[in-house]
């Protein structure tokens, strides 16, 4: 009869009868029958990465610096090192760190290391005195074309769009439903975007639809853009702007029936996709940005960049872009059936701004919009890196 094991929980620690290995691969814990020594209220080994901090990395070149710490609250035994080719499976080297001290609790490893072109996958292999085992990895995509390969990757581009024309409280709009579905169509068909477009939602809506787009699983290459058109409102006593929703009252001296710029720029900022471009056309957009200031459009970090710069940018940096229609101003709302002035920009940049290369940047949809009569406002906001990038790339490409 195979022998069995059994745990049980006390004042929160496991204890087992057979000795472990744990794997951060999944949340599985494997048990070696082979060893019936009894180990007693002992836990796996952490292995903590300061550098590469993404499961995934993408590099231009095979020179990588690695930085871990492993921690283990029985002595250590063993902490082993090694590189895989992941087309192969073949092994291309290992390494042993000592472990000169037999009461050793953590060790502290940085090592460069040079990688060949392709898919790499390091892994570090950890086991304590105890026979517990804990082993944590990182895939390195080596050279150009991995990087020019990254666009066809595995991932998803996300589209949520808000869209309001109808007010329980403030005068109709007459384009913005109609701009937000020619927009959505554009980056399914074009762009093969996953869309949901909310029409005429009140605050509750928007901040659950909101909530619910936190919650989802994202892939590292995966992007989220979020578009608002409808009223804009700001209010020079709270030096705030806000997003008029359906139900926003006129006459609300604390504003609680609106949504608060500060609440969106948070709101977005902590969603976990780590690519996020947000797009209001709505008047006093500009105020989304607390500086209320524009950026300089001819900027190095915003020219037109080669097809490996781009991947490599967006898959390297976290992006938290937004443009608006406007400032601290008044934007128009256009004529019936024509767009407003912004979105039938923003469209035909979506139709014919991406040149032969198949990408569309935001570089290339400012030139687009920046020629507008209200000037529109291009940033950043919360943890968006510099240099960092949202592309629009032409499904089949």
């Amino acid at each position: 009869m195979k022998p069995f094991v059994f745990l049980f929980i006390l004042n929160g620690c496991t204890a087992a009868l057979f000795a472990q290995n744990f794997s951060s691969r999944s949340n599985t814990l494997s048990l070696d029958y082979s060893d019936s020594k009894t180990v007693l209220a002992s836990t796996s080994p952490k292995i903590t990465w300061q550098t590469p901090l993404n499961e995934t990395v993408f590099v231009k070149e095979g020179k990588i610096t690695i930085e871990l710490t492993v921690e283990s609250k029985t002595p250590l035994n063993t902490v082993q090192l090694s590189v895989r080719d992941k087309a192969t499976d073949e092994v291309k080297g290992t390494s042993l760190i000592p472990i000169t001290d037999e009461k050793k609790l953590s060790v502290k490893i940085s090592k460069n290391i040079v990688l060949g072109d392709g898919i790499n996958e390091l892994e570090i292999v950890v086991q304590n005195r105890d026979g517990i085992k804990s082993s944590s990895f990182r895939l390195i995509h080596v050279g150009a074309t991995a990087l020019a390969d990254a666009s066809r990757l595995s991932r998803k581009d996300y589209a949520l769009i808000f869209a309001t024309d109808k007010y329980d409280n403030w005068k109709a709009l007459v384009n913005p439903i109609f701009d937000a579905r020619t927009i959505a169509d554009n980056l399914k068909k074009t762009y093969g975007f996953n869309v949901e477009v909310v029409e005429n939602a009140n605050q509750s809506q928007v901040l659950d639809k909101l909530r619910e787009y936190a919650e989802k699983k994202y892939g590292e290459l995966d992007q989220l853009f979020v578009f608002f058109a409808g009223h804009g409102f700001y209010d020079e006593t709270f030096k705030e702007g806000f997003i008029v929703t359906r139900e926003s009252l006129p006459d609300d001296p604390g504003r609680n029936s609106y949504l608060r710029h500060s609440v969106l720029r948070s709101t977005i900022n902590n969603n976990p996709c780590q690519h996020i471009f947000l797009t209001m056309d709505v008047c006093f957009g500009g105020t989304f940005d607390d500086s209320v200031s524009s950026r300089a459009l001819d900027d190095e970090s915003y020219r037109a960049p080669s097809q490996s710069e781009i991947i490599m940018r967006k898959l390297k940096l976290k992006t938290r872009k937004y443009l608006t229609s406007g400032g601290k101003e008044y934007v128009s709302d256009g004529i019936a059936g024509r767009h407003s002035p912004f979105a039938k920009q923003f469209i035909e940049a979506l139709e014919k701004g991406m040149g032969g290369d198949g990408i569309l940047t935001l570089s290339e949809i400012m030139t687009y919009v920046e020629t507008l009569k209200t000037a529109p406002q291009y940033g950043k906001f919360g943890s968006d890196q510099i240099g960092s990038d949202f592309v629009f790339v032409v499904k089949g490409n």
